[in-house]
């Protein structure tokens, strides 16, 4: 479903004809708030499949109605981590897939003169080295916010980290890419670029305010 990006090292796009179907509807302007929150967490649930097909599992044995037999089940805690408030849609089409999964939260705004992130939450389980934890936020944008979301999470203790959006920007893969050189991206699309304002082009537009109606 995934193929590395021809352009961009490290990065896995999603070319699969369903999420490109669903990314089009996400970009069309006339997609108001109640369907953009069900492709963002329909997309993010496609996308989670590829996110995780390295992690780790072991066998256990269980009973079937018939038989006893051995099977395979997830050997670390996951974790996943939406960056807020757009990050809240990406998270629920993960746990949709994935349950099991525990959730940490970050609290990060862009201040909009200096387009740095502020950090004005932060609520991750302590043990995050037990396991893979997922970074999730539909927009790639100047990389601020990932990146520093990174950093925190680092500091937490994650050691194996993967970053899902929907859209990025060549500038945003570039600077996460210089923060952390091993991280891999998995988006659905690598758009032109940025405009004056910062914003992902075509893009699709403020994704919180879309997911939440609040344009």
């Amino acid at each position: 479903m995934g193929q590395p990006h021809p352009e961009f090292p490290g990065v896995v796009i999603f070319d699969h004809p369903l999420i490109q179907h669903k990314l089009t509807h996400l970009r069309d302007k006339s997609t108001s708030h109640r369907p953009f929150r069900a492709l963002v967490a329909q997309i993010a649930g496609l996308m989670v499949f590829e996110a995780t097909r390295s992690f780790p599992v072991q066998e256990i044995e269980i009973e079937t109605p018939l038989e006893r037999m051995r099977g395979q089940h997830l050997a670390a805690k996951i974790t996943v981590v939406p960056v807020l408030r757009a990050g809240l849609g990406m998270a629920e089409g993960v746990l949709e897939v994935m349950p099991e999964a525990r959730e940490g939260h970050l609290g990060l705004a862009r201040d909009e003169e200096t387009l740095q992130p502020v950090v004005y939450l932060k609520k991750l389980p302590k043990d995050l080295d037990a396991g893979p934890v997922l970074l999730v936020d539909p927009m790639l944008a100047t990389g601020g916010s990932a990146v520093e979301a990174m950093k925190i999470l680092r500091a937490a203790g994650a050691k194996d980290l993967r970053f899902l959006c929907i859209v990025a920007s060549p500038e945003g893969v570039a600077r996460l890419k210089q923060a952390e050189p091993e991280i891999t991206i998995y988006a659905a699309a690598v758009d032109r670029g940025l405009n004056h304002k910062g914003y992902i082009v075509p893009g699709l537009g403020d994704a919180g305010d879309r997911l939440y109606g609040t344009v």
